[in-house]
């Protein structure tokens, strides 16, 4: 009897001892040494444990340990989720992992159930993961923010060899120039690559030791590769091209740079297949996806470069000073409009450079909201009277912007494809020039008419602005002078434009 009371006391106070070793310290998670002195303790309490069990008779029973053993277990795994949650620096979650490892190997050689340690270890790897794709993050930035966004020059051979040597450039075009030449991509470009395979390496890390095969591995990198990539550099690459000092030219570099991180992307397979010595071709491999990051990347800086061009023409526009009421044009085309034609052709000459059709789709879209932005400023509510020679001087800028889109700014556009941008604004004007109104009002509704794109309403707008006939040089005091009846035609036009414009609402 006292024999079994003291074996039932014996466990108590083991198990009383066991509570106060998994008890954890609140800032373990802030140092190695905190989770060592945690396991160490550990250890050695099971160390005892096992001993008392096979070197005495009934103090403790097997399925006593086993018991003691998974209420541990659970603690365990509970505390080590917990605190490494906290973690942000790789360094430390890798360093317990190896911790981790060290303590389920030795217990395991004691014949303690270690399995759900190692399940635990594949959700410390996510947790590692976090940690790494954060401290990528940090260095993507720091990347993208030390670029000059320029080609790479190589003055010697050795230079050439260097960028070479760290990304994959081959391009029989260049090899073949003389030194000095410059390489298509800027500095960021081998950085880039380097810190990803710095980053395949430093995953590579977590895997060691946990007993898996080469083909999960191998899944293991290619995962936390594409998340690097789908998620954290392109982050990084969609914040950067929407920075305020990322102009066009550092928007067509971009997108030259990422062309060619896409062109790589098989040499990071290929890298990733060198540490694992597992195929690509095998069944259930993750592909990388990298190209749809790059060509994301590319989209989005496409469109900026749309949308910062289309600000820029905004930016002309405003310094648009047109006297409305001038009795005659200058004779010359206005300031601001040859100031931003000049703009506008030298940034062309740096989209020679961009892949595909971005550079037509840019200057095409340029055109259209120029002649949209120039449509609008004659069509102004607050505008209310304009004369006949500010439409000769509105017309004489009209004609550079067609001037400058015939003369193939951008190459690849089929015949008068360009043109087209300004047919609206030029079919209003040439009716109001010529003062064309039984042509336009004799063909209207035709497919055939000579004004096919002059809409009713457009016409009445601006007709209606030119209607004063208190004010000088108004076309109407010249009609005034000269035939009386010409009067009654104008104020025809205007009734008969207003009942096409009424049948137009009606109609819709």
């Amino acid at each position: 009897g006292d024999r079994e009371t003291f074996e039932n006391y014996y466990r108590k106070q083991r198990k009383k001892q066991a509570r106060l070793v998994l008890q954890p310290q609140s800032n373990m998670h802030e140092t190695v040494e905190g989770y060592r002195r945690y396991l160490n303790q550990i250890v050695g309490f099971f160390l005892v444990e096992d001993h008392v069990l096979h070197s005495t008779q009934g103090l403790l029973t097997r399925a006593f340990s086993d018991e003691l053993w998974n209420m541990a277990l659970s603690k365990i795994t509970a505390v080590l989720r917990t605190h490494s949650s906290y973690c942000s620096d790789p360094d430390l979650v890798l360093e317990l992992k190896n911790l981790i490892v060290i303590f389920a190997d030795t217990l395991q050689g004691y014949g303690y159930p270690v399995n759900r340690l190692f399940d635990l270890l594949f959700e410390i790897r996510d947790q590692y993961n976090e940690t790494l794709l954060k401290k990528w993050a940090l260095v993507f930035r720091e990347i993208f923010e030390l670029d000059n966004y320029s080609p790479i020059p190589v003055e010697t051979e050795e230079e050439y060899k260097s960028v070479v040597n760290r990304f994959p450039f081959h391009d029989a075009e260049i090899e073949k120039q003389a030194f000095p030449k410059k390489l298509p991509m800027s500095q960021s470009v081998p950085q880039i690559y380097v810190q990803v395979k710095e980053f395949i390496y430093a995953s590579l890390k977590f895997s060691e030791s946990l007993h898996r095969s080469w083909t999960e591995i191998d899944d293991m990198l290619r995962k936390s590769t594409n998340l690097l990539l789908t998620r954290t550099l392109s982050g990084c690459l969609q914040n950067l091209i929407k920075k305020p000092h990322i102009g066009l030219t550092e928007l067509v570099q971009i997108i030259i740079n990422t062309t060619h991180l896409e062109q790589a992307c098989k040499y990071l397979e290929d890298f990733i297949t060198n540490i694992t010595n597992v195929s690509p071709e095998t069944v259930h491999t993750t592909r990388l996806y990298g190209l749809s990051t790059f060509k994301d990347a590319r989209h989005a800086a496409e469109g900026e470069i749309y949308t910062k061009l289309n600000q820029k023409i905004d930016e002309f526009i405003q310094l648009a000073d047109y006297d409305w009421g001038m009795p005659e044009s200058d004779g010359q085309a206005s300031g601001y409009l040859m100031d931003l034609i000049n703009f506008l052709r030298s940034t062309f000459q740096v989209f020679t450079h961009l892949p595909g059709k971005v550079a037509q789709t840019a200057c095409m879209s340029a055109c259209k909201h120029l002649s949209t932005s120039l449509m609008q400023m004659l069509l102004d509510s607050e505008l209310k009277q304009i004369s006949m020679g500010a439409v000769q001087q509105f017309n004489l800028d009209v004609i550079q912007c067609e001037l400058f889109a015939s003369s193939e700014p951008v190459p690849g556009f089929q015949g008068d494809t360009l043109q087209l941008a300004f047919i609206d604004l030029r079919q209003l004007l040439d009716l109001f020039m010529v003062w064309d109104w039984s042509t336009y009002l004799a063909d209207y509704g035709q497919p055939t008419s000579k004004y096919l794109r002059v809409n009713p309403s457009t016409a009445l707008a601006l007709l209606e602005k030119m209607k004063d006939t208190s004010k000088k040089n108004n076309i109407f005091s010249q009609f005034r002078k000269n035939d009386r009846d010409k009067q009654k035609l104008i104020e025809t036009v205007v009734k008969q434009l207003r009942s096409l414009v009424n049948g137009m609402s009606q109609h819709s």
